[in-house]
């Protein structure tokens, strides 16, 4: 299973009603985190959970979701997380 199908597999907890996830390795090649073999991932998550939860809040269920896979697998992680409401209006 590649990096990107285990962080969707861990996502699942949160039950996200949409959930992208953009590998931007390429982009950081030569940067002293990718040389240990940990990724820089763009994560747009969408998840019901987040409702009356601050950014910091969603951002920490999210890294506490991903833990384990933090430094190791993954290098960098940014975070886009909304309530299905919020998403709506932007999309």
């Amino acid at each position: 299973m590649n990096t990107i199908e285990l962080m969707k597999e861990k996502l699942a907890a949160l039950e996200p009603v949409v959930i992208r996830i953009v590998d931007e390795s390429a982009r950081h090649a030569g940067h002293e985190g990718a040389k240990a073999g940990g990724g820089h991932y763009l994560l747009t998550i969408v998840s019901h959970q987040f409702t009356c939860k601050s950014a910091l809040a969603r951002h920490r269920l999210v890294y506490d979701t991903l833990r384990e896979m933090m430094h190791k697998n993954i290098h960098a992680l940014g975070v886009k997380a909304y309530t299905p409401e919020e998403f709506d209006s932007i999309h």
